[in-house]
C-alpha cells in the first residue's frame, strides 16, 4: 500500500509505503474504540518505507495558496528531518536554504 500526509500549509510531505492488512481481531479494534464505538476493521502498516518528499508538486501545483502561511509550523522541516536523520555536515539553515534555492532554480 501507499500513503501521502498531507498537513493544510505544509509544502513538504509524508509518503509510507509497505505492506498493508485488514484486521478484524477485537482487541485491536477496542484499542480504536472512540466514544465507546468499535470501528467494523482496522488497516495495520507494515511500513517498509517511509520519507518526507519535496515541496515541488505542492508548489507547482498552489495547492495552498489560500492557507495563511504565517500560521506557526507545529511540525519538521524537511531540512531538521535531513540533518538529523542523515547526521548531515550542515545546519538546520544550511539545508533550508538548499532547499529554498532548489524550490526557486529547480522547480520545472
Amino acid at each position: 500500500m501507499g500513503l501521502i500526509f498531507l498537513i493544510p500549509g505544509i509544502k513538504e510531505t509524508l509518503r509510507v509505503s509497505g505492506e498493508a492488512q485488514i484486521v478484524k481481531d477485537k482487541k485491536v479494534l477496542e484499542l480504536l474504540a472512540h466514544k465507546d464505538r468499535l470501528p467494523n476493521l482496522a488497516m495495520i502498516v507494515h511500513v517498509e518505507e517511509a520519507f518526507m518528499h519535496c515541496a515541488k508538486c505542492i508548489i507547482r501545483s498552489k495547492l495552498w495558496k489560500n492557507i495563511d502561511v504565517k500560521t506557526p509550523r507545529t511540525v519538521s522541516t524537511l531540512a531538521k528531518s535531513m540533518v538529523g536523520s542523515g547526521k548531515l555536515d550542515k545546519t538546520y539553515m544550511e539545508m533550508d536554504e538548499i532547499i529554498k534555492n532548489d524550490e526557486d532554480t529547480r522547480l520545472y
